[in-house]
């Protein structure tokens, strides 16, 4: 029987794919934190940092925070929160691509949200290397407080101290990561406690940079803007039509816009 069950657990070995070779740490612009080892990112192309409109201030606060940090001074954790579809994601990776094109050391690492409990070991994989790195968490939001406390944890207070070439940038569409349950809260001994334990997580980050839904005028210049760098045509009344039957106005339905025009012109986007 044991035999049996040693030959067994040798074929799936076979079977299984091999674990991903780590990338050298010092060697590309970005990485994904993958089975416990930085690989890296395919294609990395972030879009230009003057592409991005209407978010003037969240991206002069970004790319100061991120180049403080690529040149080894004091930086801070930062939490870009706000509505879908604001542009959040494209300002981590076009602050960061504008930082490196800066000359900055600056990497990028992508961690995926189911991968908290492994961000020690990640922190040991870049300590000591002559570079900074930022700890991208797109689009991470927790159901209960409980389930952020490991976070929490890593950000402020526990035993093990990030090393300092590294920081943690977030987006959520949630301000404060944790859903607010007005029931919980309603039949807590003290709902004070429950809110401030649901905002602990938040007001870790040192900054922290709010995105809204755009107006009108706004969502035409980028639109405008994309279509000039792509040299497309593009009608204003068309652009808000699309917008109109996406029930959004958000720079993503500016780009999907964009990507239609380039369809109907027959011409593929880089």
């Amino acid at each position: 029987m044991t035999d049996r069950l040693t030959r067994i657990a040798a074929a799936l070995e076979r079977l299984a794919p091999p674990p991903p070779v780590a990338a050298d740490p010092l060697a590309h612009p970005a990485y994904v934190w993958r089975d416990a080892v930085l690989v890296a990112a395919r294609d990395f192309r972030p879009l230009p940092l003057d592409l991005l409109h209407g978010v003037e201030a969240q991206k002069a606060a970004l790319f100061g925070n991120l180049t403080r940090l690529a040149a080894g001074h004091a930086a801070q954790d930062a939490l870009l929160w706000g509505a879908r579809g604001t542009g959040k994601s494209a300002l981590v990776k076009a602050a960061t691509g504008a930082v490196q094109a800066a000359g900055g050391a600056l990497a990028l690492v992508e961690v995926a949200a189911d991968r908290l409990d492994t961000l020690p070991r990640l922190f040991d994989a870049v300590a000591g290397q002559p570079r900074a790195y930022a700890i991208f968490l797109d689009d991470l939001g927790f159901d209960a407080a409980a389930d952020a406390r490991v976070l929490r944890s890593l950000l402020e207070g526990g035993a093990e101290a990030r090393p300092g070439n590294a920081r943690l940038i977030v987006t959520s569409n949630r301000r404060h990561l944790v859903t607010r349950d007005i029931a919980e809260q309603g039949s807590a001994i003290n709902p004070r406690d429950s809110v401030d334990d649901q905002m602990a997580l938040a007001d870790r980050f040192g900054l922290s940079l709010g995105f809204h839904v755009v107006d009108q005028d706004a969502y035409l210049a980028i639109v405008r803007g994309y279509a000039e760098r792509h040299a497309l045509p593009f009608d204003a009344g068309d652009a808000v039509q699309w917008a109109t039957r996406r029930g959004s106005r958000s720079g993503r339905v500016a780009w999907q816009y964009v990507v239609e025009l380039a369809g109907r012109e027959g011409k593929a986007l880089a």
